[in-house]
């Protein structure tokens, strides 16, 4: 028997890289390994062009926020006939997920992949502004969740922070966004060598991170800590922060090298050459490079907020400090360069429970659930419209 169809929406998707378009990308693919379908609506653009089951709908740049378009609510004639629909934002595209629900009565599902009210950050720098924003993003955001048969969360940590203040019963199921073991993997030392020199990184122990560089990553806290340490910063990654990140490390004489976007494809290389990768940011919803970092071996020194809490396994696939604590931030990247060997064998045994398919095992029951509700309760999706 096949798996369901499922039509995803979402308001953010290739050419932009980054852990949404990611994960749905690594989800419609396993998901077509599975004799399954699973088309992806999401704003057009010139420099993406759409593969075999990607249907772009009309956009617009957003000035605010390099890389994102703003799309409309259509509903492509292809994707009509589907058994659930998927959300992964609740912005316009987002909605046009939801009409398609409620037009032919189909569980709606919406993933949490980040607060709506930290795009907030992004419109304005007048803090009283900022706030009114966020408390009109936070009462769209309840309304949205409320429309969904049931919302996914990345992490325990972001489903807490998310319905803390719902008055709504939310129906929630937590599934790691998952890694792609298959692909992040160690990388065998000819071609960490082959990185480190295409890079022209120094021997000697490595420390780092790669993503958006953006403000709320909090990267400047790992450049402070990052002071007196026997090692060579690596940051990869681009974005509005990367100037005055580099400006930092340079007035703090930080032996730091900012390699610019990476390929995906040299991800793996980049993980395995580290010996701890460093993740300062407060705000995230699961942290999946942290994931992607063990799944190479590379033990993590992460914040102790949000769901980096629980992402990463203190003395087991790395360790934790304090938001703000630069002398616990340094002390526990000490720690890590002491322990590589012990931790990074940690990480690699726990590669199974890090992997998609099990995250995919995790989709394909609760869509086979709410279908069986659906089918079992005529009607009942009609008290959520």
């Amino acid at each position: 028997m096949s798996p369901p169809s499922v039509a995803v929406f979402t308001d953010t998707y290739l050419p932009t890289v980054n852990g949404v378009s990611y994960t749905i990308r690594t989800w419609r693919d396993r998901w077509r390994n599975r004799g399954g379908r699973m088309p992806v609506v999401y704003p057009g653009s010139d420099a993406y062009d759409p593969d075999d089951g990607e249907h772009p709908v009309g956009s617009l740049p957003f000035p605010m926020y390099e890389g994102f378009r703003l799309g409309s609510p259509r509903i492509p004639k292809a994707v009509g006939d589907v058994d659930v629909v998927h959300a992964h934002t609740p912005f316009a595209v987002g909605l046009g997920g939801v009409r398609l629900a409620r037009r032919n009565d189909l569980p709606l599902v919406t993933s949490y992949h980040t607060p709506t009210a930290e795009y907030a950050d992004y419109l304005t720098s007048r803090p009283r502004v900022e706030r009114g924003i966020e408390r009109i993003a936070q009462r769209y955001e309840r309304w949205f969740l409320a429309r969904s048969d049931a919302v996914v969360f990345p992490s325990e940590a972001a489903k807490e922070r998310a319905l803390a203040d719902a008055d709504a019963d939310v129906p929630a199921a937590v599934v790691s966004n998952g890694v792609d073991t298959d692909f992040f993997a160690p990388v065998d030392p000819a071609g960490v060598e082959a990185f480190r020199e295409r890079h022209d990184l120094p021997s000697g122990p490595l420390v780092g991170y790669t993503g958006r560089h953006g403000y709320e990553k909090n990267v400047g806290e790992f450049l402070r800590a990052a002071g007196g340490l026997d090692a060579t910063v690596v940051v990869g990654g681009d974005g509005p922060a990367r100037e005055e990140w580099e400006a930092l490390a340079a007035d703090l004489d930080v032996d730091a090298r900012f390699l610019g976007f990476l390929p995906r494809e040299d991800l793996p290389a980049f993980y395995s050459a580290l010996d701890a990768f460093v993740f300062p940011s407060p705000v995230e919803t699961q942290g999946l490079v942290a994931l992607e970092a063990n799944a190479c071996g590379t033990p993590v020194v992460a914040v102790d907020a949000g769901a980096l809490s629980n992402t990463v396994d203190d003395g087991v696939t790395g360790y934790h400090y304090d938001h703000g604590d630069l002398a616990g931030c340094r002390d526990a990247i000490g720690r890590v360069l002491d322990e590589g060997e012990s931790l990074s064998e940690s990480c690699l045994a726990r590669r199974d429970e890090l992997s998609v398919e099990h995250a995919v095992d995790q989709l394909a029951a609760l869509y086979e659930r709410l279908l069986g509700e659906n089918r079992g309760a005529p009607g009942a999706r009609e008290t959520r419209a």
